[in-house]
């Protein structure tokens, strides 16, 4: 059985508890503070819900992660990042990255739930979750945003509106932002646009390890980009066909 947490206690139970169907559900309840959403995070546990649903909360076994040196590049994509006068800038429009990630795609519905936004918008303000925002011809045509700490960025989602965008925005937070000293990219769940990128498993062992070590670490520089800068990508980039 899955606890119940209560509002206002920030502790959640072992995350070998978790159950194996649906894998990783591990507790119900309890809110989205910002107190309790970084507990969670450092400890590998994240919230997924829908609307009309409790606060679910998540530590699947294995676990989808991406190494920044991991990152994959491919040829068509190294030609957009060149060609395609995509600008990048960090946290100039958090609340709109929001919006769009949670736009409903297709006939599936959003779990980015109206008090989801609010929560990631308040761990915005005290600069503890961030957005990459690429911008094209003045509009906004893709992004990501997700949680940072220490030198682990815990991804939450990403979207586009023109082709490759989020992609982009992926390929500069792990390669771009080297003098922050980014160690890890936590990616929650598999999928094949990730593994296209260079995602993969480890048991959730392994991460919890990982979590320990490089959430402790201070970032060796803060991320800046919050004036809007072009995307540059070398030849050499391209490694995958």
């Amino acid at each position: 059985m899955i606890r119940w947490l209560q509002a206002g206690k920030t502790s959640f139970p072992p995350t070998a508890n978790a159950l194996s169907e649906p894998n990783g559900l591990l507790a119900a309840g309890g809110d989205l503070s910002p107190e309790r959403l970084l507990v969670a995070y450092s400890s590998g546990i994240f919230p997924w819900f829908e609307e009309g649903q409790p606060i679910l909360w998540w530590a699947p076994d294995p676990r989808a992660i991406l190494l920044p040196k991991d990152v994959k590049v491919s040829r068509s994509l190294s030609k957009t990042m060149r060609n395609g006068r995509f600008e990048v800038s960090v946290d100039q429009a958090f609340p709109q990255v929001i919006e769009a990630c949670a736009a409903p795609r297709g006939e599936a519905g959003t779990w980015i739930t109206s008090s989801m936004a609010a929560a990631y918008i308040r761990l915005n303000q005290l600069g503890h979750a961030h957005s990459v925002e690429i911008w094209k011809d003045e509009a906004l045509a893709g992004g990501l945003y997700g949680v940072a700490i220490g030198r682990v960025f815990f991804g939450e989602s990403m979207f586009s509106r023109t082709r490759d965008a989020s992609k982009v925005a992926l390929v500069w937070l792990a390669r771009q932002i080297k003098p922050t000293g980014l160690r890890l990219i936590d990616c929650q769940l598999p999928s094949s646009h990730l593994e296209s990128m260079g995602s993969r498993m480890i048991s959730r062992l392994k991460f919890e390890s990982l979590l320990a070590e490089y959430c402790r670490e201070a970032p060796a520089a803060s991320v800046e980009a919050r004036s809007r800068q072009s995307v540059t990508w070398p030849e050499r980039a391209a490694e995958a066909g």
